[in-house]
């Protein structure tokens, strides 16, 4: 099987040359364009004009320019729509998480209750959409196609190859020839797929592989499937909030202010002055209603404190006069009516809505929700997700060593899904072992598994396998993408959970956890994905033939270093092959590159890590 670890070996795709260029502070939003406009860069007719950063330039649009023909976009996105149709009709509806399962009833590619029934009729919005989509795979189809050949891409008009960037090292590979492998292929790449005759009605023959679902489909069926079960919440105290997400929407207790304050350190004064000082200590915050004062009265009082009664402004202590010889104060500057005084109700009214339902809870949304009263909130209940680590050439610890590597994922996968959300148990280690992995799926009770490796047609990977034995569901199986096609999405059986099959090399996973697990894990909590945005790319980046690529980027600003301002861009970087990890731990995001590839200047989609943030020792893998 394809381990999930990282060879011994440093090799790398192309020189990794150091610019030279310290890392850029910020990321200037103002350059930024949502994907969704209406012309993106890559779609716009060749000859337009549009801006990439602070310059004015003809669109070059993608290499490959017979795509940029209308009628095969609107083409293109109605086979995607076709596609997530069919996938999503496998959703049925979904059943309480917590519900018993019958994991092992039901012939293969359909799902059972637990009283053995057959699992209901998708819902309404499911059978809405279009149906006409070649048959799914399910996961008890045999001949799957060699793990090193190409996905057949789901049928769509053909498309000619691009023109051949310009000559240098290219952004994806060595300079010079390499054996083809799950990796993107050589700048280039293959020829055009053979042709199919098969149409949308006819049966796929045993012996053909499944064709693979384009990449924003195969989001958007992840993200659909995660969100048809509802959302669960729980409430919990304000010191475990942090990070949740909203169940109901945050409506004030109270008005804040609740009465009202001073908003500076000085004099409250009652009336036109000079004022006579009042004797007493003052007025502090912290402390019941304080006298009222007199027409022409002036007394010291705290940033916080509650205001008498009778007060019309008060002065800050900077700009006023203190005579204490004879106890006059006197203002320094004009005085205005209800000057540096915070009114009741200020900030909000009590019963005001103050956030949505879906908001996250931030640091700050914390200390809102303290000032307004509460003392606990309502979230969403995490998804629980389990982690198996697959192959039995990992390592735990030590070096590498006779045929054995290093367990990459096993480390990586849990934080990563953390910081997406989720709550993640320790990671389990399977091994090559087709029973124990059937225990461990159908003795789970999480919301999502992650498996990695597997999930190709080598002599131990199982996943397929054992799929077919539970009787799952595959709503995706095989993805147009560089790397990590060989990904895939199942559903147990009607009462969940999902499982997402992430290949064994480690880009190959991440890609696979972005594509999949991300928007899955979005849709399960309930929270609203983030609005894609497109960055000019810095740099020529080549592309595959068919597939959407995601290449490893890190954001930066034009202009000298240590200056702010300047137009933002994004830097492809070297070690982005399948097996690598370099790249992604340098990068704050990865940039989709479309078949065919971008030219420098093209404003490409970028993916933000969840951690997403430039740092200073990407340098050395600039392209």
């Amino acid at each position: 099987m394809t381990g999930s670890g990282v060879p011994g070996g440093t090799g790398g795709f192309g020189d990794p040359a150091c610019t030279g260029r310290p890392a850029a502070t910020g990321r200037p939003a103002s350059t930024r364009r949502p994907a969704s406009d209406e012309h993106p860069a890559d779609e716009r007719p060749a000859g337009s004009e549009h801006r990439v950063g602070a310059r004015t330039r003809a669109t070059e649009g993608r290499v490959d320019e017979g795509r940029v023909d209308g009628s095969r976009v609107d083409e293109s996105r109605a086979d995607e729509e076709r596609a997530v149709a069919q996938a999503l009709a496998l959703v049925s509806t979904q059943a309480p998480r917590d519900a018993e399962r019958t994991p092992t009833g039901g012939p293969p590619g359909r799902c059972t209750t637990s009283s053995g029934d057959p699992a209901p009729e998708p819902n309404d919005w499911l059978t809405s959409l279009h149906n006409d989509w070649p048959d799914a795979p399910t996961a008890g189809e045999p001949d799957r196609r060699p793990a090193d050949e190409p996905y057949t891409q789901a049928p769509g008009p053909a498309q000619a190859p691009g023109p051949a960037l310009p000559s240098g090292p290219p952004a994806c590979g060595d300079p010079g020839p390499r054996p083809s492998t799950d990796a993107t292929p050589a700048c280039g790449g293959p020829g055009p797929r053979p042709a199919t005759d098969r149409t949308p009605a006819t049966p796929r023959p045993a012996e053909e592989p499944h064709p693979a679902l384009p990449w924003r489909a195969a989001r958007r069926i992840a993200e659909r499937a995660g969100g048809t079960g509802g959302v669960r919440v729980e409430r919990v105290g304000l010191g475990g909030a942090v990070g949740r997400v909203l169940g109901e929407p945050l409506a004030a207790l109270t008005d804040l202010p609740s009465f009202d304050t001073s908003a500076m350190d000085g004099w409250a004064v009652a009336g036109p002055g000079p004022w006579r000082i009042r004797g007493d200590g003052g007025i502090l915050a912290g402390h019941g209603a304080p006298a009222a004062l007199s027409d022409g009265e002036a007394v010291r009082i705290a940033t916080g404190a509650r205001i008498p009664a009778e007060v019309t402004a008060v002065i800050r202590s900077e700009h006023a006069h203190a005579d204490e010889a004879k106890g006059l104060l006197h203002a320094q500057r004009s005085v205005g009516q209800g000057q540096d005084i915070r009114p009741r109700g200020q900030e909000c009214r009590s019963g005001e809505h103050l956030l949505p339902a879906g908001a996250v809870v931030t640091p700050a949304v914390l200390g809102l929700a303290a000032a307004a009263g509460y003392d606990e909130l309502s979230v969403r209940v995490r998804p629980r997700v389990d982690v198996l680590v697959l192959g039995d050439e990992l390592l735990t610890a030590g070096l590498p060593r006779d045929g054995l590597i290093r367990d990459a994922l096993g480390p990586m996968i849990g934080p990563w899904v953390h910081a997406l959300g989720a709550e993640v148990s320790p990671p389990r280690r399977i091994g090559d072992d087709a029973e124990a992995l059937w225990k461990a799926l159908t003795g789970s009770d999480a919301d999502l598994i992650i498996t990695t490796g597997g999930t190709a047609a080598g002599p131990v990977d199982h996943v397929h396998r054992v799929l077919a034995r539970i009787g799952a569901e595959l709503l995706v199986d095989g993805v147009a993408v560089r790397p990590g096609h060989p990904m895939l999405l199942a559903r147990l059986d009607s009462a969940g959970p999902y499982l997402v099959g992430l290949p064994g090399n480690p880009l190959a996973a991440v890609s696979g956890l972005l594509t999949l697990a991300g928007p899955l894990l979005g849709g399960l909590a309930g929270r609203t994905p983030d609005d894609p945005y497109r960055v000019a790319v810095r740099d020529d980046v080549h592309g595959h033939p068919h597939d959407t690529r995601l290449v490893p980027v890190v954001h930066r600003a034009a202009g000298e270093p240590g200056t702010a301002g300047g137009a933002e861009h994004v830097v492809p970087l070297h070690y982005n092959g399948p097996a690598m990890l370099r790249g992604i731990a340098a990068a704050d995001g990865l940039a989709v590159v479309e078949p065919g590839g971008v030219r420098s200047g093209t404003e490409v989609e970028i993916l933000d890590l969840p951690w997403a943030s430039a740092t200073p020792w990407t340098e050395g893998c600039f392209t």
